[in-house]
């Protein structure tokens, strides 16, 4: 198309600003806020020049976004490929690319398709740098630090972050690329409630982990008061800054399929709801723009153990919950920070188009087990999606016309113990899981013999 050349290559463009969801007061994006200095409220951001944006017409947008894919350009390889809708202020040399982004959404098989209901994509974000979809949001709010320093006059920061892992991971690798005489890098850990895998991960970025009693709503408390009253930059997705990365899902989902989201349905663990904020709010500025012509369907899953938008859902008043034990142990939060945002964002976008559904423990491990023995690599909280898609389509929550995309936020690898502990049946009583005989698989013992291994087979002999 004729004149889209000249934004092929993004130039600073826009003028973004903090906007309070609830007393709509405005914040120039010069620093780090996370709450509003009036009313407390929660802050997205906010480009009071998105309208601008529409002079370019959605054919002409969608064709700028497939081009840029095959540029070369090293910074647009990841998320900022959507550099107009993420941090149009931050100039491409600010941008810091460790990878993340565009991760395969990979088609079900017919046997686990017809185990789930549909046929389904699983969309693998356990393939991204720090092996967690953490990692867009902390490539947009480390960019923006990275931008600070260097264009603010910022001479140091400290990040922090409270985490059941992945975040804790993202951030300190994402901080670990800047300059060290600058950058300092901490995270908050409920103590013995993060996999070994998971806690290496920070540790190996160099950062100073403390582990805290008790669950991560507990190492959330004290990182806010911590950002509340001392200089240090919020790294949760309670900073609207990770947000703006994580909406780059959906962006990818769209342009995975064609930019038709048409009777789509895409499936997403709640945890702490800065992800399904993020989704829900990327698909929007997509819709906005003309690129999408319709809102898809957001099928929101949590675990029995921490369910708080479920019950939300059910009697439409909201409560946090008293969390526990999950092997989904980004599930643990019984009182997500984002939930205002999803409440908004229900209320005045997408109404019936946002399902929740709970799911037991054993039905998460089941999810995970079945998934990855049929070619695939899903942690514990992709299990949960799946597990969740199985059982709204069994409840008559969703209709099994349409297409389905289930997010697969983590690697498998990370919770390789949870899996084992499930083929030792291992788990402690307050877990809630029986394992089943058939999903179980143990090394077997033979003797270093051709001979032996073919007789345990049941080989037959050539000829």
């Amino acid at each position: 198309m004729k004149g889209v050349d000249r934004f092929l290559i993004p130039r600073p463009r826009g003028e973004l600003r903090y906007r309070c969801i609830l007393c709509e007061g405005a914040f120039p994006l010069d620093r780090f806020l996370y709450t509003c200095p009036l009313c407390g409220g929660l802050l997205r951001i906010e480009d009071l020049r998105f309208e601008e944006l529409k002079e370019v017409s959605p054919e002409g947008w969608r064709e700028v976004f497939d081009r840029r894919r095959f540029l070369g350009v090293e910074v647009l390889k990841g998320i900022f490929l959507f550099h107009e809708l993420i941090l149009p202020t931050v100039p491409l040399e600010d941008v810091i690319y460790l990878g993340e982004g565009h991760t395969p959404m990979v088609r079900a098989n017919e046997e686990l398709s017809q185990w789930v209901g549909v046929p389904f994509l699983l969309k693998y974000d356990g393939l991204n740098p720090s092996l967690s979809f953490k990692d867009r949001g902390m490539a947009s709010a480390v960019s923006f630090i990275n931008y600070m320093i260097r264009h603010k006059g910022l001479e140091e920061v400290l990040g922090i972050c409270a985490s059941t892992g992945d975040t804790s991971a993202a951030a300190a690798l994402y901080l670990s690329y800047l300059p060290k005489e600058r950058v300092r890098s901490v995270v908050l850990l409920p103590e013995g409630r993060v996999t070994p895998a998971q806690l290496s991960q920070p540790l190996g970025s160099g950062a100073t982990v403390i582990e805290v009693p008790g669950v991560f709503d507990d190492c959330m408390k004290i990182v806010e008061e911590l950002a509340e009253r001392y200089e240090v930059c919020l790294l949760n997705s309670k900073n609207p800054l990770r947000i703006q990365g994580q909406k780059s899902y959906s962006y990818e989902v769209a342009q995975q399929l064609g930019w038709d989201t048409r009777s789509l349905v895409v499936v997403v663990p709640i945890g702490n709801a800065g992800n399904v904020t993020a989704i829900m709010e990327g698909f929007l500025d997509l819709y906005r723009l003309g690129l999408i012509e319709e809102l898809p369907t957001v099928l929101g899953v949590q675990s029995e153990h921490a369910n708080p938008l479920v019950l939300w859902r059910r009697t439409g008043q909201y409560r946090p919950v008293k969390v526990r034990p999950s092997v989904a142990q980004a599930a643990m939060i019984g009182n997500p920070v984002s939930f205002p945002k999803v409440a908004q964002l229900v209320e005045q976008h997408y109404g019936d188009r946002f399902v929740v559904v709970e799911v037991s423990e054993s039905e998460i491990m089941e999810g995970m087990l079945m998934a990855n023995r049929h070619g695939h690599v899903v942690c514990t909280q992709g299990g949960e999606a799946v597990a969740g898609l199985r059982k709204a389509l069994a409840e008559g929550l969703l209709r099994p016309e349409g297409r389905f995309v289930v997010k697969s936020t983590a690697h498998h690898l990370k919770f390789a113990g949870f899996q084992q502990m499930y083929f030792e049946d291992a788990f402690p009583p307050e877990y809630g899981i029986r394992p089943k005989d058939e999903l179980k698989n143990r090394p077997v013992k033979l003797p270093a013999s051709a001979q032996e291994i073919a007789r345990f087979l049941g080989l037959k002999p050539k000829g």
